[in-house]
C-alpha cells in the first residue's frame, strides 16, 4: 500500500493514501515545508529504530474528511515486536504545531490510531515522527474489517476513522487478558423444521449446509417460529465449517434468537453482542469472535461489523425498523452494510421479516436475491382474521364511547378477553395528546406562537411550546370550536380501557417500561408500536387504534411503515383457525389497509417500488441530503462537482426543534433556521455522488470553515418527506 501522492505535512507523520486530488491540492497549497527524502529512518532523538520494516503506516483517529488517509511514522526498536498491523497505537499529531528542529519533528498532541501496515521505507519527504506508544498488542483490525470499513466510508461519504469508531468497540484491558474459550467443533446440519412451510425453505438450508451462498428475501409467516428458523439457518452455515452473523433491531429480538440458538446447538457456539451486556463483557465477546473462538454472532446494529472468521452467512431481521439506521457519522444502515459484506466476502445473504420493505422488493426485482415465501393457503392458515372499521364509526353504547372504540373493536375485545389477552396498539406514547379540530381535523395550534395544543388530564389545553392555556380556540380552517385528540397516548388509552373493562387487568408497554412477555390469561395489553410483548400462546385479538395518524405523516415511507407496524402486531395474534382477530381503525380503501387485510406485504412493496421508479424516488434512485444555513448550503452546492446526471431539489426550510423537545438528526437547534437540498442521481451514479460530496466537504474542512458555515451531508436519508 504505497502512497503515490505523499508530501510534507504539518499535521501528522506523512503519506496520503487514498486522498482525492482536490484534497491534496489544498493541503500542498496551505502547507509548504522543505524536506529531504529519507528512504529508511534509522534513529529518532538518538534512539534506534526497528531494523526491519521501520515505517508504520497509521490511520489516526480523527474523523474529519480532509485527514481521511494514512500517515507514516517511524517505529522505535523497543516497539518493534508489539507494533504489528492491526494494533492500537498512539502517535503525536497536531495540525500546525509541528516544527522541524535539527532534523527532528516536535510538538503536537497524542492521539489514538490503528497501525495499518509496516513498510521498509516511506515516500514522505522529511523526517518522520515516531510511534509514541503501542496501546495494546492485540490486533483488532484485520484486512477484511479494514476493507469493509473503507467500503462503508466511501458509500456514505464519510471518513474511515468514523466507521472504525462504530466497528471496533472500546478497549478493555481486563477483557484482553482473559483467554477466549476454545472453539467448538462444527455441529451437524439441522433438519429443516418449520422451514418446510416455505416453498424453497428446505432447499435454502441444504445449500447453506453444503457451503453454498444463496441470497434470499424471506417473508416470514406470522407467529413465534421466526427466531427458531433464523437459528436453523445459522446452524446450517456452521455445519459447513463457516461463520454466521445475524443482526436484529433490539435486545428483545436478540434474546429470542439467542435462546433459539442455545436450544438448538447448546452454549458456546455463538456470541451475543448487545449494549445491554456492558462494555467489558461485550468487548470480551467481540474478542472471542475476532480470535476465532466463536464463529456465530447474534446482535443489534453495532454487530453488523462483527469480525466473524470465514463468513458464510449474513442475515438481518426486520430491516425497516428505525433501529437499524446508525445515528453516528457516517450514519450507515445495517442492511446496506450486510449487503456490502455479502458482496465482498461472497457469502450467503438473508433478509427476513413479517413485512417487506421497498428495498427488499428491489433486491428480488433486480434478480440479486430470490424470494423465500409460503403459498397463499399456508399464509391463510397462519395469519389472523383482519377486519377494518372507519374512524368515523363511533361506538353506539356508553362504555364503548368512553373507551374511544368503534363498536366492532369493542365487541372484538370483549370476545377476545374470554379466551386470552388482547393487544391494543396506539401510535403515540405519553399522556397529553395533541389536539385537532373535531370537524375538519386540522391540527390545533396556539394563536400566540403557533405551537401544538396538547390536551391535559384536567383543565384547558395548553401549548406544547410556550405553555399558555387556551380557552377560546377556534379553527381557522372551518370555524369549528370543538377539539378532539389527534392521538391518545398509551397511558391515557389504558385508563380509558380500564374504565370500560373494570374487571380486566390492563398492562402497558412503552418507552419507560417495555414488557417482554405476558401470560396467557385475559388482560388488555396497551402498547406503542415496536414495544408489543409476546403473549404465551399468542393474543386472542388485537386492536390497532388511530391508524389514520400513522398514514397521514408527510413521509415517503408513511404507508410502508404503518403496514410494517400493523403486521408486526398482527403476527403476535393467534391464527384465524384458532379465533385470532385483528381490528384496524383506518380507512378500509387505503392501500396499506388492504394489504393488511390480504396479508400481502410483498404486493404492497412491489406497487410502492413501481411508483417510486416512475417518480425517481429511492431506492430506485440514490439520494443525498445537504442541510445547514441558507448561505452554507448555497455555497456548498455551488462548489461541489456533482455528476452530470445529478438533480438538485430545493433547498427548502427545515423545521426547527420545539423548545425543550427532542432534536431529530439533521434538524437545526431551536432558534436556528436551516435549509435542506436533496441531490438525486439515477442508478449507477451513487458512488460518483458520494465521492463528489465527500471531496467538497473535505475541501471546506481543509479551509477551516467555521461552525456557522458547516453543512451536514447524509447519503440515503431515511426521511425525505
Amino acid at each position: 500500500m504505497s502512497s503515490e501522492n505523499g508530501g510534507p505535512r504539518a499535521d501528522g507523520g506523512g503519506g496520503a493514501e487514498g486522498a482525492p486530488p482536490e484534497q491534496l491540492a489544498l493541503i500542498r497549497e496551505s502547507v509548504r515545508k522543505a524536506g529531504t527524502p529519507r528512504a529508511k529512518p534509522r534513529t529518532w532523538r538518538g534512539a534506534a529504530l526497528a531494523e526491519r520494516l521501520p515505517v508504520a503506516r497509521v490511520l489516526v483517529d480523527k474523523g474529519v474528511l480532509h485527514l481521511d488517509r494514512y500517515f507514516d511514522y517511524a517505529v522505535p526498536a523497543e516497539l518493534d515486536e508489539q507494533a504489528q498491523p492491526g494494533v492500537r497505537v498512539r502517535v503525536r499529531f497536531g495540525a500546525g504545531r509541528h516544527r522541524v528542529r535539527e532534523g527532528r519533528r516536535e510538538g503536537g498532541g497524542l492521539i489514538d490510531g490503528f497501525l495499518i501496515e509496516r513498510l521498509a521505507e516511506s515516500d514522505y519527504s522529511g523526517p518522520l515522527a515516531a510511534l509514541a506508544q503501542v496501546v495494546s498488542p492485540e490486533p483488532v483490525l484485520d484486512e477484511e474489517l479494514l476493507r469493509l470499513a473503507r467500503a462503508v466510508a466511501d458509500r456514505y461519504a464519510g471518513s474511515l476513522a468514523d466507521v472504525l469508531q462504530l466497528a471496533v468497540p472500546p478497549r478493555s484491558a481486563r477483557a484482553e487478558r482473559r483467554p477466549s474459550p476454545a472453539a467448538l467443533p462444527s455441529p451437524e446440519a439441522p433438519d429443516p423444521g418449520s422451514w418446510t412451510r416455505y416453498e424453497q425453505g428446505g432447499a435454502f438450508l441444504r445449500t447453506l449446509a453444503d457451503g453454498g451462498a444463496p441470497r434470499a428475501v424471506w417473508h416470514a409467516l406470522p407467529g413465534p417460529r421466526w427466531s427458531e428458523e433464523l437459528a436453523r439457518a445459522v446452524a446450517a452455515t456452521l455445519a459447513s465449517g463457516r461463520g454466521a452473523l445475524v443482526v436484529v433491531p433490539d435486545g428483545r429480538a436478540a434474546a429470542r434468537v439467542d435462546a433459539a440458538l442455545t436450544d438448538l446447538l447448546g452454549k458456546g457456539h455463538h456470541a451475543l453482542l448487545t449494549a445491554d451486556a456492558g462494555p467489558e463483557k461485550r468487548y470480551a465477546q467481540w474478542l472471542a469472535v475476532r480470535r476465532g473462538s466463536v464463529r456465530a454472532v447474534v446482535g443489534t446494529r453495532a454487530a453488523m461489523f462483527a469480525p466473524v472468521r470465514n463468513l458464510g452467512l449474513v442475515a438481518i431481521w426486520d430491516d425497516g425498523d428505525d433501529s437499524h439506521s446508525e445515528q453516528h457519522a457516517p450514519q450507515p444502515h445495517a442492511r446496506d452494510v450486510l449487503l456490502l459484506r455479502a458482496t465482498l466476502d461472497r457469502c450467503a445473504f438473508l433478509l427476513g421479516g413479517f413485512a417487506c420493505t421497498v428495498e427488499a422488493a428491489q433486491l428480488v426485482e433486480s434478480g440479486w436475491a430470490r424470494p423465500l415465501i409460503a403459498g397463499r393457503e399456508q399464509i391463510r392458515r397462519s395469519a389472523p382474521l383482519v377486519r377494518t372499521v372507519g374512524d368515523e364509526d363511533l361506538a353506539r353504547d356508553e362504555a364503548a364511547r368512553a373507551a374511544r372504540l368503534p363498536t366492532l373493536a369493542w365487541q372484538t375485545a370483549r370476545e377476545g378477553l374470554r379466551h386470552g389477552p388482547v393487544l391494543v396498539q396506539v401510535p403515540r406514547r405519553g399522556y397529553a395528546p395533541r389536539m385537532a379540530c373535531d370537524r375538519c381535523r386540522a391540527p390545533a395550534r396556539c394563536p400566540h406562537c403557533s405551537g401544538p395544543l396538547q390536551g391535559q388530564e384536567a383543565g384547558l389545553p395548553r401549548c406544547g411550546w410556550c405553555g399558555r392555556a387556551e380557552g377560546g380556540w377556534h379553527c381557522p380552517e372551518c370555524g369549528g370550536f370543538r377539539l378532539r385528540a389527534q392521538v391518545v397516548g398509551a397511558r391515557r388509552t389504558a385508563e380509558e380501557l380500564g374504565r370500560a373493562f373494570p374487571a380486566v387487568p390492563v398492562r402497558t408497554s412503552g418507552r419507560e417500561h417495555v414488557l417482554d412477555t405476558v401470560p396467557d390469561t385475559p388482560a388488555l395489553v396497551v402498547s406503542t408500536p415496536g414495544a408489543e410483548p409476546v403473549a404465551e400462546g399468542g393474543y386472542a385479538a388485537a386492536l390497532l387504534l388511530d391508524g389514520w395518524a400513522m398514514l397521514v405523516r408527510p413521509d415517503l415511507r408513511a404507508g410502508e411503515d404503518a403496514l410494517r407496524r400493523w403486521i408486526a402486531a398482527g403476527a403476535l395474534v393467534r391464527p384465524q383457525g384458532e379465533g385470532g382477530t385483528v381490528v384496524v381503525v383506518a380507512e378500509p380503501t387505503l392501500r396499506p389497509v388492504q394489504a393488511l387485510v390480504r396479508w400481502d406485504p410483498v404486493g404492497h412493496a412491489l406497487r410502492e417500488l413501481s411508483e417510486r421508479a416512475e417518480l425517481g424516488f429511492p431506492p430506485v434512485s440514490r439520494m443525498a441530503a445537504v442541510s445547514g444555513t441558507a448561505e452554507a448550503v448555497a455555497e456548498f452546492l455551488a462548489a461541489v462537482r456533482l455528476p452530470s446526471d445529478a438533480e438538485v431539489l430545493g433547498p427548502v426550510p427545515v423545521p426547527s426543534a420545539a423548545p425543550g423537545g427532542p432534536r431529530r438528526p439533521g434538524s437545526p437547534p431551536p432558534g436556528e433556521h436551516w435549509e435542506r437540498a436533496l441531490v438525486r442521481v439515477p442508478p449507477g451514479s451513487g458512488s460518483a455522488l458520494a465521492s463528489a460530496l465527500k471531496t467538497a466537504q473535505a475541501a471546506r474542512m481543509a479551509r477551516g470553515s467555521g461552525e456557522a458555515a458547516r453543512v451536514r451531508v447524509r447519503i440515503d436519508p431515511p426521511d425525505i418527506g
